[in-house]
């Protein structure tokens, strides 16, 4: 029998969460295919995660545990990857969406001569037994709906949009360690990491995000406060990412990051189509602009229809009287 290939990022020794809720969605559609869910999973140190992904909905894993796959060297991983594929032969193949998945899938699609669906939200089966793939277009103004011909079908998915399984330790699978003989690097070296994300607004809880409502940079530090005050992240839409005014990291929407957290504050964001699609599944969002018509109070649970001027630091005031904090 085939099967669903799921690739488990990782990152040292934690596999991603994305990789749980990969196997989710794989799970799903393998019912509906009459297929197997097979998960692989690369790096060092990593062999003690295989039951992980197994309790998750793995029927099958492969591991490649070694020293020379420490670095995240794209085209070690996209050369193991290809040969794993070409003789296991999946119908389908998904990575996520991540900056890594972002780099690793579209060169191995390329070696495979295959298709590649980028930034996924949704993943369906149609009536004729073909995986449907849903993606947002034109800045998350339409949906479109994507029928790959050529095999494996391949697809990135982005994070936080499917929902993982909940573990379950009595499943049972089965676990192919592979030994690597040769890595192919191609010439390519790891000198080192530069930096690591300050943070991570996909798993943030909070969003304390801002807009072109904002006068100058150095208003960032009023979001930042309040941020500091209820434990969230700043965001931001991206016209002040191309401003220079913060880095990409903070972005939230299509082209940026999708977040779903538990509270989202937008502040002077008007709503465009490209940022809604990056937060409209928040659990709770507030909205604070000057105009009544902005489309983001069609989106909000509660909007104030106010100068963020003026508002902010009311509210960052009263939050450090009944607190007791100090941003």
């Amino acid at each position: 029998m085939t099967g669903i290939l799921i690739y488990a990022e990782a990152n040292g020794p934690e596999i991603h969460p994305i990789s749980f809720e990969l196997l989710g969605k794989a799970r799903e559609l393998a019912e509906k295919l009459g297929l197997e869910v097979w998960s692989v999973a690369l790096g060092c140190r990593i062999s003690d995660k295989a039951s992980e992904l197994i309790y998750h909905g793995a029927d099958r894993v492969y591991i490649y545990d070694d020293e020379r796959l420490r670095d995240l060297n794209v085209v070690a991983y996209k050369n193991v990857l290809v040969e794993l594929v070409r003789e296991t032969k999946p119908e389908i193949f998904l990575l996520g969406a991540t900056p890594w998945g972002r780099s690793l899938a579209p060169r191995v699609a390329a070696a495979l001569d295959t298709g590649l669906t980028a930034d996924c939200i949704d993943l369906q089966v149609s009536e004729n037994g073909k995986l449907i793939q849903i993606r947002p277009a034109f800045t998350g103004n339409i949906l479109a709906h994507i029928e790959t011909v050529s095999k494996p079908v391949m697809a990135t998915i982005r994070y936080r949009v499917m929902k993982k399984l909940p573990r379950d330790v009595n499943r049972r699978g089965e676990i192919i360690v592979r030994r690597l003989e040769e890595i192919d690097c191609d010439g390519i070296k790891c000198l080192g990491k530069v930096s690591e994300r300050g943070i991570s607004l996909a798993d943030a809880e909070i969003v304390v995000a801002g807009g072109r409502g904002l006068k100058k940079k150095e208003d960032l530090k009023m979001l930042e406060e309040l941020a500091n005050l209820i434990g969230g992240v700043v965001g931001a839409s991206r016209p002040l990412v191309e401003e220079g005014w913060i880095s990409k990291d903070h972005q939230v929407g299509f082209s940026g990051n999708v977040v779903k957290p538990k509270l989202y504050i937008a502040c002077g964001i008007s709503g465009s189509p490209q940022h809604l699609a990056g937060m409209r599944d928040s659990n709770i969002i507030i909205a604070i602009n000057t105009d009544p018509s902005a489309p983001i109070f069609r989106h909000a649970d509660y909007g104030v229809v106010a100068d963020l001027y003026d508002f902010m630091p009311k509210l960052i005031n009263y939050l450090k009287e009944r607190t007791g904090k100090t941003a």
